[in-house]
């Protein structure tokens, strides 16, 4: 029997919630047990040690996805088999579920982590202690999300773009960034952005990553040097049309740990916002993580 573990934000509103029990009614259809958990990172690490035979279900988005893993590495569950979970996807963004071709209807995504294949997922883990599930990305990108942050309620998925346009005025960041120890941007130069994507897109939709998959044991890393007013306008357009790669003034490469210097920069990963200043390396784990996906 197939033991479940919802954990899904109990404050949120009622749309979120009507959701939620769309999606717990077609999990205890398919399940004799399913256990249901508030969303809390004071509280999930109880509840995962309460539940070791219980697959956790998040009824939320990337951050949601994020706390758990972070949790999980923290308890030492990425250090042995694949940690299983199950998505259903409940966020504004909902980029990694978009990487996994997960349906956004609740109740079509819970029959999914009933009834779905299972695939294998790397993440990132810094020396910092951090863990990324999806992307993360350093710069203008992330000093959008801070800018949308409190524009999501009014605003919703419209926040990124808008935080995006009100970012936009950044001269850049002079940032080193290394590959598998090969120099890719050497700090001498403004940058606009730098992306690590495990999964493809951020923000809702905007390929970053275009070329990423989350099981290839690698990270792609973009940079962008796109600092001028018209090159910034330019390398909007070609990042929402996932084609930013071509340009000039974008470089990208492929490996196991990336190490960028300088700052301080704003930070987002998997949407939770921070800075960083001074240096940090993000390594692969490959196929730490193990979720649910459609046939």
């Amino acid at each position: 029997m197939t033991r479940l573990l919802v954990i899904a934000n109990a404050l949120a509103g009622s749309a979120r919630e009507e959701a939620v029990e769309q999606a717990l009614d077609v999990l205890r259809s398919g399940s004799d047990d399913v256990e249901v958990a508030e969303l809390d990172p004071e509280t999930i690490p109880d509840v995962l040690k309460t539940h070791p035979d219980h697959r956790p279900v998040v009824m939320g988005g990337d951050g949601s996805v994020h706390l758990l893993v972070a949790t999980a590495q923290t308890l030492g569950l990425l250090d042995g088999p694949a940690f299983e979970f199950g998505l259903v996807p409940l966020g504004t963004g909902n980029d990694l579920a978009r990487t996994l071709g997960l349906p956004l209807d609740p109740a079509r995504a819970a029959s999914v982590v009933l009834n779905g294949r299972p695939r294998d997922l790397d993440v990132l883990v810094d020396d910092a202690g951090g863990v990324v599930v999806n992307a993360v990305h350093l710069g203008v990108g992330a000093e959008a999300g801070r800018r949308a942050l409190p524009l999501k309620p009014r605003l919703g998925k419209l926040a990124y773009p808008v935080g995006s346009a009100v970012a936009g005025a950044s001269a850049g960041w002079k940032l080193r960034v290394t590959v598998d120890g090969a120099v890719l941007a050497g700090g001498d130069r403004r940058s606009l952005m730098v992306a690590l994507g495990n999964g493809v897109t951020i923000g809702g939709g905007a390929p970053v990553a275009p070329s990423a998959s989350p099981d290839d044991g690698h990270v792609d890393v973009v940079v962008s040097f796109s600092t001028g007013w018209q090159a910034r306008l330019a390398f909007a357009v070609a990042l929402v049309r996932g084609r930013h790669p071509e340009r000039h003034d974008v470089l990208s490469a492929r490996g196991h740990a990336v190490t960028v210097s300088g700052g301080p920069v704003p930070l987002n990963a998997d949407g939770e916002l921070s800075e960083l200043a001074g240096t940090r390396t993000w390594t692969v784990l490959p196929h730490a993580l193990r979720i649910a996906v459609p046939d």
